[in-house]
């Protein structure tokens, strides 16, 4: 009965079947199981309101034990730009990497704004300052061409600071190339058409 409930619930909201192996569920269900039947579950109001500001107050004490162990050790700063294609907004995201863990910083909103080589020295030196010039040594960012130039000037004025390029994006670009090579592209579009052949019972 458990796990039809359970599922209903999965189905009803369309939530994910991974969910199931988040570590959190299990102990949610052991919660459960051990304060018995007459429990409540918790309103939208809790869950929007008290637990939440619960939660999120636990996250800011987990992300200041990160902060203290970086005087020590020293961070990697990473950034990763994405599109939001429901609102078509453009963010950048920070992240912090040191031997305790990562620790997400904040995310900039750049919808409306030239992205430069002078912009992105701007914003990686905002976040530089906010986070402490002296706690990162290495600096990681995509490879796009006034990414690539901003890092490079930023590094001129820091010289303790490293910059490397994203491995990830790296890879995708020159996945990008090699599939602009004849052979490679004859052989891709063949591949899509025997897809589709197949896909469509052909």
């Amino acid at each position: 009965m458990l796990g039809r409930y359970v599922g209903n619930w999965f189905y009803d909201k369309g939530i994910p079947f991974d969910a199931a192996n988040s570590p959190y569920f299990s102990p949610m269900v052991n919660a459960l199981q051990i304060v018995g039947p007459k429990v409540k579950p918790p309103t939208t109001y809790e869950l929007s309101g008290s637990i939440l500001d619960e939660e999120v107050e636990e996250v800011r004490k987990w992300i200041e034990e990160y902060k203290q162990s970086w005087p020590r050790t020293c961070i990697t700063l990473m950034s990763d730009s994405w599109l939001n294609k429901v609102s078509k907004k453009e963010f950048v995201n920070f992240l912090a990497y040191s031997p305790k863990g990562t620790a997400f910083l904040s995310s900039k909103d750049v919808s409306r704004t030239k992205k430069n080589a002078n912009f992105y020295i701007r914003l990686y030196d905002q976040i530089v300052e906010e986070v402490g010039d002296k706690h990162v040594v290495q600096f990681i960012t995509d490879n796009a061409r006034a990414c690539v130039s901003a890092s490079s000037k930023l590094m001129d004025k820091k010289k303790h600071q490293v910059w490397t390029p994203y491995a990830a994006h790296s890879i995708d670009l020159m996945l990008e190339e090699i599939s602009e090579i004849k052979i490679v592209k004859d052989t891709l579009q063949e591949a899509r058409l025997l897809g589709y052949g197949l896909h469509s019972g052909i």
